[in-house]
C-alpha cells in the first residue's frame, strides 16, 4: 500500500511537530519506507534535536531538518521558502502539534480554573498553528495526490462529551476538526486528489499525557512508534472520497 492512496511515484513528506513524541516517530517509521523520496523535519529547534540528528546521520540527505515555529507566520514563509527550494509538491503533511498542560495551557478541571492566558495558550498551538500550517503549505499541496492530517483527540468531540471538563483542550480540538472540515471543502475545488483527515492518535506515551497516565486502562497507553504505525495505516487507507472526517487510531470514525 502506497504511503497514501493513489501515489505512483515516491514521496516528500513534511512532518511538523518532528523532534519528540509522536512527530519523532513518525519521521522514523517514514523514512523506513523505500516509496518515500524525503522527509522535512518542521520543529522549533529541529536543528539542534539528538533525535533527529541521529535520524540524519543514518538516513543523511532524505531528513530536510527545518527549524519552524508553527504559531509564527514569518516563520511559516521561510519554511515554505526552503520546501521550494527542493521539491515543488509535498504529498503528505501532518502536524502533530498540541498542548495540554504546557507554554501556559492548563487542564481545566471546571469552569473557576479558566482563564484567558490558558485558553489563548490552547488555541494557539492546537488550533491556529495546524491551519496557519496548511494555508501557507497551500501551494504545495494543489497538484497531484495529497494528503494533510492534523492530529487532533477524541475528546474534541462534541457529541461524545460526557465527562467534561478540560475546557481549553477540548473547545480548542473542537475548532481545530472544524477548521479542518472548512479546508477540506476548499480543497476539494482546489486539487480534487486532495485530502484533509484529523486523526485521533490514542493515548500516546508522550510528555502531553504524562501527568494523567494513572488513570488509562491497562493496554491503552501506546508507544510513539505504535502510534506512528497506526496514523501510516490510516492516512494510506483514506484518500479523497473521505477527506474532511475524523478517525480513531483504530479506524473508526468518530462523532464531531
Amino acid at each position: 500500500m502506497s504511503v497514501i492512496p493513489e501515489l505512483t511515484s515516491e514521496a516528500d513528506v513534511l512532518i511538523c511537530g518532528a523532534s519528540r513524541g509522536i512527530g519523532l516517530a513518525l519521521c522514523a517509521a517514514l523514512l523506513t519506507r523505500g516509496d518515500v523520496a524525503r522527509v522535512w523535519a518542521v520543529a522549533r529547534k529541529a536543528s539542534t534535536s539528538p533525535e533527529l540528528a541521529a535520524l540524519a546521520g543514518q538516513y543523511g540527505e532524505r531528513l530536510k531538518r527545518v527549524d519552524c515555529d508553527a504559531r509564527d507566520e514569518q516563520s511559516l514563509e521561510a519554511l515554505v521558502s526552503k520546501a521550494r527550494e527542493e521539491c515543488d509538491h509535498l504529498h503528505l503533511v501532518i502536524s502533530t502539534l498540541g498542548i495540554l498542560h504546557q507554554d501556559g495551557a492548563k487542564a481545566e478541571k471546571g469552569l473557576a480554573h479558566l482563564t484567558l492566558a490558558s485558553m489563548q495558550a490552547s488555541f494557539t498551538t492546537n488550533t491556529f498553528a495546524p491551519i496557519l500550517l496548511l494555508k501557507h503549505l497551500l501551494p504545495l499541496l494543489r497538484k497531484q495526490p495529497s494528503t494533510f492530517v492534523a492530529l487532533s483527540a477524541r475528546v474534541g468531540s462534541i457529541g461524545d462529551n460526557r465527562l467534561g471538563g478540560w475546557y481549553s483542550y477540548r473547545s480548542s480540538k473542537a475548532a481545530l476538526n472544524q477548521l479542518l472540515h472548512t479546508a477540506s471543502i476548499e480543497l476539494k475545488r482546489l486539487n480534487p486528489a486532495a485530502t484533509v483527515l484529523a486523526i485521533h492518535p490514542g493515548t500516546t506515551d508522550t510528555d502531553l499525557s504524562q501527568p494523567f497516565q494513572a488513570n488509562v486502562p491497562e493496554g491503552q497507553l501506546f508507544e510513539p512508534a505504535f502510534s506512528a504505525d497506526r496514523i501510516i495505516e490510516l492516512v494510506g487507507a483514506h484518500g479523497p472520497a473521505d477527506s474532511g472526517t475524523f478517525w480513531a487510531w483504530d479506524d473508526k470514525p468518530i462523532v464531531w
